[in-house]
């Protein structure tokens, strides 16, 4: 039987932010590994039937990833994370945007400034996110596309995986 795990999910129009906490069944550094190495974040932070492809990723204050998120008929979504600041297996905000295969923004398109904060509880992970935007507008641009439906989706792609992963050390 699957234990139930914390997850909260709220959108603050007043902050123009969505936070989100989420525990997950593994521990500090199987999670932070997850969020940070493009290998097992293309494993899940796609909504399923979608899957992401990294072209470039370079976890370091100053740098970047640049990621696509491709459709079942193959159609590439490009994003990129600018990351602005890590505090290694506690936190790191980044700035997210649409763009282009070259990492050019869409200007048309909102921003996000993500903030992640990884908290062990025993042998579970709690993260903490805060997605603020510029304006109310570009909140409920981004929540009108589907955003709570598919991160969602995305973070229970990451309980699959790490339960996969989890399993894989047990293993060894």
């Amino acid at each position: 039987m699957k234990t139930v795990l914390l997850f909260e999910f709220t959108v603050d129009k007043g902050s123009n932010t969505v936070n989100v906490r989420r525990e997950f069944a593994a521990n500090l550094n199987l999670v932070w590994d997850a969020w940070t190495t493009p290998e097992l974040l293309d494993q899940w932070w796609a909504p399923k039937p979608y899957r992401t492809e990294t072209k470039s990723m370079d976890f370091r204050e100053g740098g970047s990833w640049l990621y696509a998120m491709i459709s079942p008929a193959n159609e590439k979504h490009w994003c990129k994370n600018d990351y602005h600041k890590i505090d290694g297996h506690k936190s790191f905000t980044a700035l997210d945007a649409f763009c282009d295969e070259n990492g050019v923004a869409n200007q048309d398109m909102p921003r996000t400034v993500w903030t992640n904060v990884f908290s062990a509880t025993g042998d579970k992970t709690l993260v903490t996110i805060t997605a603020k935007y510029d304006s109310l507008a570009d909140l409920e641009k981004i929540i009108e596309m589907g955003f709570k439906e598919g991160f969602t989706m995305a973070l229970g792609n990451l309980d699959e995986l790490l339960l996969t992963l989890n399993d894989n050390r047990d293993e060894e």
